[in-house]
Parts: C-alpha cells; sequence; structure tokens
C-alpha cells in the first residue's frame, strides 16, 4: 500500500515536469519475492512505467555508471552501494569495471536479522559483524585490491551529513565529501549505544533511516577494513543516474495517460 501510495505521487510528479519516458527498476527486495514479477506487472498496468527488475551484475552496472558519470573515477577505485536488500560492491576505473559482487547485507536486512534489541544487545552486535565480515571474507577475492572508495546511497550520505553537521541533506556538500574509515567505525559505536529514538533526533538524520542506519554503517566499516582502505568519498551519484541514462536509451514509446485508479490505493 505504501508502494502504490508513493508511486502515485511519483506520476503526478512526474506529469507536473513534463517527464518525456519513465522507467521503473526494482532491486533485491523484488528478487526476492515470491511475487516479484506479479507485482512489477501491476505497476506496470497501473502507472503506466516500463519496469525493469535488476539483477545483481545489472545494479553493478548501473551504480557504476551513474558514479563515473559525474567525476573522474581513478584505476581500482571501490565503489560500495549499501541498500535495504543487498550491497553492491563493484571495482573499475576509466576502462570500465573489472569486478563486482552483490552481497545480502542491506541494512534493513541486517538490522532485521540481527539487530533486533533497542539500543542492539553486545552480543546481536557481535553476530552482525561476524556476518559482515564472513561474507565479505567468502566473497571479495584476495586478487581484489581497490586503492580507494566511492560510497553511494542514503547509508553514506546519512554519514556524511552528520559527518559535516548538517540540519538537512545538501547533495552540493555531501557530493565528493570525504570520511576517514577511524571516524566512520566511532560512529558505529556510537549509534549502537543509542536508542532509534534518540537516533530519530540526531541533527540532520532522517527519521525513516534511524532504524536502519546503524547496520548500514557496520557494513560500510567492515567493508573499509577488509579492503584495507582508510577514506571513502561520498558521490550523491548514483545507481538511479545509472537508471536515468539507460532510461534515456530506451526506443520510444507512448506511455498515455495513468489508467483509472493509479492514483488510489488498495
Amino acid at each position: 500500500a505504501r508502494v502504490r501510495n508513493a508511486l502515485g505521487d511519483y506520476r503526478r510528479a512526474l506529469e507536473a515536469s513534463g517527464a518525456e519516458r519513465t522507467l521503473a527498476v526494482a532491486t533485491s527486495a523484488v528478487r526476492d519475492a515470491e511475487n516479484g514479477e506479479a507485482f512489477l506487472g501491476e505497476v506496470e498496468w497501473s502507472y503506466g512505467f516500463v519496469s525493469r527488475l535488476l539483477s545483481g551484475e545489472d545494479e553493478a552496472r548501473l551504480t557504476f555508471r551513474g558514479v563515473s558519470a559525474g567525476r573522474e573515477v581513478a584505476e581500482g577505485t571501490l565503489v560500495v552501494d549499501v541498500g535495504g536488500g543487498s550491497t553492491e560492491l563493484v571495482l573499475g576505473g576509466p576502462s570500465g569495471i573489472t569486478w563486482h559482487e552483490s552481497l545480502d547485507l542491506g541494512c534493513v536486512r541486517l538490522t532485521e536479522r540481527f539487530l533486533r534489541s533497542d539500543p542492539p544487545a553486545p552480543d546481536e552486535l557481535e553476530a552482525c559483524r561476524r556476518h559482515v565480515r564472513a561474507l565479505l571474507a567468502d566473497r571479495m577475492p584476495a586478487d581484489v585490491r581497490p586503492t580507494r572508495a566511492v560510497g553511494v546511497a542514503g547509508t553514506v550520505t546519512t554519514l556524511a551529513v552528520l559527518s559535516l553537521a548538517l540540519d538537512e541533506e545538501d547533495p552540493e556538500l555531501v557530493d565528493g565529501h570525504r570520511m576517514s574509515s577511524t571516524w566512520i567505525a566511532g560512529q558505529v559505536e556510537r549509534l549502537a549505544a543509542l536508542p532509534v529514538e534518540e537516533i530519530r533526533e540526531l541533527r540532520g538524520m532522517h527519521p525513516e533511516r534511524a532504524p536502519v542506519i546503524l547496520a548500514g554503517a557496520i557494513v560500510v566499516a567492515e567493508t573499509l577494513g577488509h579492503a584495507g582502505l582508510d577514506e571513502l568519498e561520498t558521490s550523491e551519484q548514483d545507481i538511479m543516474h545509472g537508471a536515468a541514462l539507460a532510461a534515456a536509451e530506451l526506443p520510444e514509446r507512448p506511455e498515455g495517460d495513468a489508467p483509472p485508479g493509479a492514483y488510489t490505493c488498495c
């Protein structure tokens, strides 16, 4: 129901802004869902959106495309994209992607699986950390040796907002901001000691991000530690920018008006 309401708002915004075409991309949560394909069919029928269910490889490619469209990406750059259901790791440079992996290490997934207390108990935190470390050790080969890291999506941009002490996210200030791995590790400890209601009150924290920011920060900290990197650069350009570039390449397709019922919810 929340998704339908959000899509109705998006459709209105698209029509008001004169968008020529749309592309709705679905990632980890819809890949996992038993009714994922039926759900996307409903999205297309109700809202007139072209939809695409992305594989982990698709996510990696579009994320890297979005990041590299906005900045020079040096050889050996590791792009870290922490989502709700999965984390995409993409290694590449000026010549393109050389390695990528999709890991089931999303901030929502980890919160629901491990961090059930508020604030989390020490054994819950340790179990979460061990799980992240084990998956990184298993899926990130020893010959993958990044020299720098760029982070994208809500977890990383929220950490940047906290680092900059902003009242709210300002993309011009957040984009390109660098955070040390030591500072990020310190934020994990700080957030782990706070109940969700106190996290919500932190300056610059989006209220809906508060319940899952700790798990996301753990993924970022452990990834940097595993890769031996001491700094993370923030990028405001991510998979959405890559998807927009892909949408611009779609063949023209008349979408027409949204069908009846598109602006109402169940």
